[in-house]
C-alpha cells in the first residue's frame, strides 16, 4: 500500500525522535532510515516486523523528497561527523533534536488527524473556523493547494476577529482597543492591534507573552501573504511543502489567539 508524503515525513520525524524502533540498524545512513520507515509501516499496518521490510517505488520516491526536505528544513544535516562528512551518511542536527526533542511540530496526514489536534490544543475553538479548517484540510488532500491556502486564510482571519469581538465587549479593555474597529480592512485591523497591544505587554501574563510575536503576528502575516497571492490571480502557486507547513503554523497561531480571547474576555 502506498502512503503519502505526510505519512512518511510524520513516520520519517518519529524514528528519529526514537518515538519508533523497528531494527537494529543505526539511523545514521539514507538506506537504513529508508528500511525502518518501511519497517514501521509495515508493523503497524500487519503488526508483524521484518528487518529488511522495503517500500514501494512510489513511497521510496516519497521518501526520497522527504529526506532532502528535511536536510533543507535544517533538521538533518549530512555526514556523520567531521571525519564522514559525505551522503549517504547524516546525523539530525543542534536544532533537528531541540524540535524532536521539544514536540514543536505537529504530525497529521488526514483531516481527521488534523483536527484532533486542533482540538487537543484549542478545545474551545469556534465551529465556523473549524468548518474553514478543516475544509483547507480537506484540499490539501486533494491536491487543491490554491483552495487550501485560501480556506487557511479565512479560518486565520476570522479568529482574528473573533478576538477583536471578545475585547469589544469587555468594559475595562473596549475603549483601549476602540480604534481598531474603526480600521476598514483585515490588514489594517491587524496593525492597529498590534501596535496596541505592544503598547499595554507589560500587563499580559508571562504564559501569553511567550513568543506572541512569532505565534500571532508573525504567523498570521505568513498565512495571510500566502492566502493573498492563491486569492487573486497572480500565477504564484504555493507548493505541497509550504502548504503543508501552513497548515503546522495555523496550530500555534490559534492557540495563542485563544490565550488572548481568555485574557481579555468580559
Amino acid at each position: 500500500m502506498d502512503h503519502s508524503y505526510e505519512e512518511i515525513r510524520s513516520t520519517t520525524l518519529d524514528l528519529l525522535a526514537g518515538r519508533e524502533k523497528v531494527s537494529s540498524y543505526d539511523l545514521s545512513q539514507y538506506q537504513h532510515l529508508l528500511i525502518n520507515v518501511a519497517g514501521v509501516f509495515l508493523k503497524r499496518e500487519t503488526g508483524t516486523v521484518h528487518v529488511n521490510a522495503t517500500l514501494s517505488s512510489a513511497d521510496s520516491e516519497k521518501f526520497l523528497e522527504v529526506f532532502w526536505g528535511l536536510f533543507r528544513e535544517g533538521v538533518i544535516t549530512l555526514g556523520l561527523n567531521d571525519s564522514n562528512r559525505e551522503f549517504p551518511f547524516f546525523h539530525v542536527s543542534e536544532f533537528g533534536k531541540r524540535l524532536l526533542d521539544g514536540g514543536q511540530a505537529y504530525f497529521f496526514h488526514d483531516v481527521s488527524s488534523y483536527e484532533k489536534i486542533i482540538k487537543t490544543q484549542i478545545p474551545n475553538i469556534d465551529d465556523v473556523t473549524l468548518v474553514y479548517v478543516k475544509e483547507a484540510m480537506q484540499a490539501f488532500k486533494t491536491g487543491c493547494i490554491l483552495s487550501s491556502s485560501v480556506m487557511l486564510g479565512v479560518a486565520t482571519e476570522h479568529t482574528f476577529l473573533l478576538l477583536i469581538e471578545k475585547i469589544s465587549q469587555h468594559p475595562s479593555y473596549a475603549p483601549i482597543f476602540d480604534k481598531v474597529n474603526e480600521e476598514r480592512t483585515i490588514l489594517a485591523k491587524v496593525n492597529k492591534f498590534k501596535n496596541i497591544l505592544e503598547q499595554n505587554m507589560k500587563r499580559l501574563p508571562s504564559e501569553i507573552k511567550e513568543d506572541i510575536d512569532t505565534n500571532f503576528a508573525g504567523i498570521l502575516s505568513i498565512i495571510r501573504n500566502f492566502r493573498n497571492q492563491s486569492g487573486h490571480p497572480t500565477g504564484n502557486i504555493i507548493d505541497r511543502e509550504q502548504a503543508y507547513i501552513l497548515l503546522q503554523l495555523f496550530v500555534p497561531y490559534c492557540n495563542k489567539m485563544y490565550q488572548l480571547m481568555a485574557y481579555y474576555s468580559p
